[in-house]
């Protein structure tokens, strides 16, 4: 009886599972496809899934459908994605900007003229100097191993145990075919899935190249059925297909040769598709995430009533909310305690060890972060990945960092293309080597009509808490002012200058803040510089020689967070100089000198000098800004008026007063200053206006009779700038042209029309 009785009621129960499968859970699987910046869209779909109370049981997604799918799995709001999505940092974060606040201006090198810098190893291929990504990925990478590794964490770096089970895939390079993360670090899975070929360079995992998954599964169902085989699948589908190349957009062309041509619908029988309007936008352009959060939004509430016929489950809001402060609470907090590096020798591992830990026994994440963008700053490394593995034995984070050093050497071209004759070609070669402290050797020279030079040196950057340096630099300099005047100047007196300058310079620096630094150097320099006194000489005419060899230690104290080195339009620069200078003077007279017998003096002085250049707030499209400079000294005159108007101090705010020699513009001791207004036309074309003032303290004047120097009354003369310059930003240099007034010259107005810089070597003058 007993056992007839078991019998029934095994009947029974089996009659009515199979007549009544509401009563047990149905499994949900969402997919989520690539397809760039419009995958905002699937926030918006899973955001009308909540509230419809439609349960996700489990997650697939590629590339961007990876990354929306992935934060979903830790827990992530569609409030809290849409926020993150549609916020200044995500978009700095897929277009490859470091913020500005973490630049390390006390690695900068001086400015300098190039337009394009490769670096190079001379026992490669001449191939890999090509960049393998148009964009850098260095702060995506640390921000994915913020978001993610901690959740990897809380679920045992197995995916099935994250808040809601999650797989993406990856494109294996070598063996052409998918791969299927299902564990490990999240934020190397998820990394991994949108590296978009030649976009995004490509993720190193043992030993193998990942690519976007979508080259070979931008709309992964066929995983999410094998993996978890689902009750019903959901598919959310924003990629866009890739049909004829367009012949002007170059990714158009390439994506179309990389992406496989692909299924992108649902077989499974259980399913439903939502396709939502999508407008059109550039691939990684996320300033409509807004739009199209909404637009997933209203496709997904459309499909609704048919995702009901197949889903009878129901996720009540305080239960979906029990899971996420659940699964958070699991997470460690991300402390990091070790470092272990990959792909560096040991010395090389030590300097990275001692950069960004120095002696702390722990770093919080934003500690590491300050630090490990002061070393990424430095130049020293092509790639770097970063990934958090918790040690529940310590209870910290070991940071391991697989890093790909960059090549040794580095070539850097450049110049000035110019209407008049401010041409310039530039070129410079340099060496950087990363041991236990980091080396850069480097040389280079300009070649044009008015200005020569070459610069030969090395510096040694020292690792610990508080970095420090050391230099030494030779540097010849070679200005012919003669040779840069034309029909613009014919009224110039003098305009028949040649001056060169040959020093050495030994020096260090300290960091003031990662935007500043303080520098000592000390000076020995020769000069010297040919002249006439007067435009009237013939050929049978000697000129003038002034010989200055000098000693001069100076202290500078600056501060420089400007967006360019030329034509600025946002942050601002301080600089304050404190030099004493020391040497001897020697004057042998040409033909037309008064005084036939050569002279010989030492002269010696203090001078001081500061500059602010400042750019305030954008109002709509146009930006203001300050500059101005303040130059106080003692310096005694030369033995003429022409050597004292020489090495006196110069106002020149404008890039082409560097190639111009006025006198008008030069004084012991002045204030100058002005304003900036930058008009924004469109992207990248602007429209500069400039004014200033030159106010000498005593202008320099000239006895007609004897040629010598003397003071002027005491704020007596003043001197103007205006200036109206056409900017275009190119991606290799700046194009412009303008037209500036000069005041006291018989043909006040200039023209000129550049490509490129007009920037120098520095000079042994301060």
């Amino acid at each position: 009886m007993a056992q007839t009785s078991k019998i029934l009621f095994t009947l029974h129960l089996f009659l009515f599972t199979l007549f009544s499968p509401s009563i047990f859970s149905q499994k949900v699987a969402l997919v989520l496809s690539g397809g760039g910046a419009r995958g905002a869209a699937h926030i918006g779909v899973i955001r009308a899934l909540e509230e419809q109370h439609v349960p996700i049981d489990y997650v697939v997604g590629t590339s961007i459908g990876a990354i929306v799918g992935a934060l979903y799995a830790i827990g992530y709001t569609p409030d809290e994605m849409e926020q993150l999505m549609d916020s200044p940092e995500f978009s700095k974060w897929v277009a490859g900007v470091i913020d500005e606040k973490y630049r390390y201006y006390f690695w900068k090198d001086d400015p300098n003229a190039s337009w394009v810098s490769l670096d190079f190893n001379p026992k490669k291929k001449l191939t890999t100097v090509l960049p393998t990504s148009l964009i850098n990925p260095f702060e995506i990478d640390f921000e994915f191993m913020r978001l993610f590794d901690p959740a990897s964490a809380a679920a045992g770096y197995d995916f099935n145990n994250l808040m809601v089970p999650f797989r993406c895939v990856v494109a294996d390079i070598d063996s052409t075919q998918i791969m299927v993360m299902r564990n490990g670090n999240l934020s190397t899975a998820v990394r991994g899935s949108m590296s978009i070929p030649l976009i995004f360079n490509p993720l190193r995992y043992k030993d193998k190249l990942l690519f976007d998954g979508g080259m070979y599964n931008n709309f992964p169902a066929n995983v999410a059925q094998d993996d978890f085989h689902p009750d019903v699948i959901i598919g959310s589908r924003v990629a866009q297909r890739y049909g004829k190349a367009d012949p002007d957009d170059v990714v158009s062309q390439l994506l179309t040769m990389l992406m496989e041509r692909q299924s992108d619908t649902i077989t499974y029988s259980n399913s439903v598709m939502i396709v939502p309007s999508i407008p059109t936008i550039n691939l990684l352009d996320f300033s409509q995430t807004e739009t199209l959060v909404d637009n997933g939004y209203i496709a997904a509430m459309k499909m609704i009533p048919e995702i009901r016929k197949l889903v009878n489950d129901s996720l009540l809001p305080e239960d979906l909310l029990r899971k996420r402060i659940y699964f958070k609470a699991k997470e460690p907090k991300l402390v990091f305690d070790s470092i272990i590096v990959k792909g560096l020798s040991k010395a090389q591992t030590l300097n990275v060890q001692k950069t960004l830990k120095h002696n702390n026994k722990t770093l919080t994440i934003s500690e590491l972060k300050k630090y490990y963008f002061r070393f990424i700053d430095e130049g020293l490394v092509k790639t770097i990945f970063p990934s958090a593995i918790f040690n529940p034995e310590t209870g910290f984070y070991d940071l391991y960092l697989d890093i790909q050093k960059a090549p040794n050497f580095n070539a850097q071209f450049g110049g000035n293309i110019s209407l008049g004759t401010s041409n310039e070609g530039f070129l410079q070669l340099r060496y950087r080597y990363l041991w236990i402290h980091s080396i850069r050797v480097l040389a280079n020279g300009y070649f044009g009509r008015f200005y020569n030079s070459m610069k030969v040196g090395g510096r040694i950057d020292f690792t610990s808490r508080l970095p420090g340096y050391l230099e030494l630099y030779y540097t010849y300099n070679n200005y012919n002012y003669f040779k840069n005047t034309t029909y613009f100047f014919d009224d110039l007196t003098p305009s028949n200058i040649r001056q060169w300058e040959s020093f050495t310079a030994l020096g260090g620096g300290i960091p003031i803040t990662n935007k500043g630094k303080l520098s000592l150097r000390m000076i020995n320099a020769i000069t010297s510089s040919d002249y006439y006194q007067t435009n009237d000489f013939s050929r049978l005419d000697t000129a003038d020689q002034t010989k200055f060899n000098f000693f001069s230690p100076r202290i500078c104290f600056e501060l420089n967070s400007l967006n360019r080195k030329q034509f600025p339009d946002a942050g601002a620069r301080l600089s304050v100089t404190f030099s004493y200078m020391n040497g001897r003077e020697i004057l042998i007279p040409g033909s037309q000198s008064a005084n036939k017998s050569e002279q010989t003096r030492y002269p010696e002085w203090i001078e001081i000098k500061a500059l602010w250049d400042n750019y305030f707030e954008t109002i709509g499209p146009l930006k203001l800004g300050f500059y101005g400079e303040l130059c106080i000294t003692n310096q005694p005159f030369f033995l003429n008026y022409t050597s004292s108007i020489m090495y006196a101090p110069v106002f020149s705010p404008l890039p082409e007063m560097q190639s111009l020699f006025l006198p008008q513009f030069r004084a012991t001791s002045y204030l100058g200053g002005g304003i900036k207004a930058v008009l924004k036309i469109y992207k990248k074309l602007e429209l500069r206006a400039e004014g200033y003032i030159f106010q000498p303290y005593q202008q320099i004047l000239q006895n007609p009779i004897d040629y010598t120097a003397y003071d002027g009354p005491i704020l007596s003369d003043r001197s103007y700038i205006v200036n109206t310059t056409l900017v275009y930003h190119t991606f290799l240099g700046p194009l412009s042209a303008g037209v500036s007034f000069y005041d006291k010259l018989q043909s006040p107005y200039t023209f000129n029309l550049n490509f490129g810089y007009i920037i120098f070597n520095r000079s042994a003058l301060p």
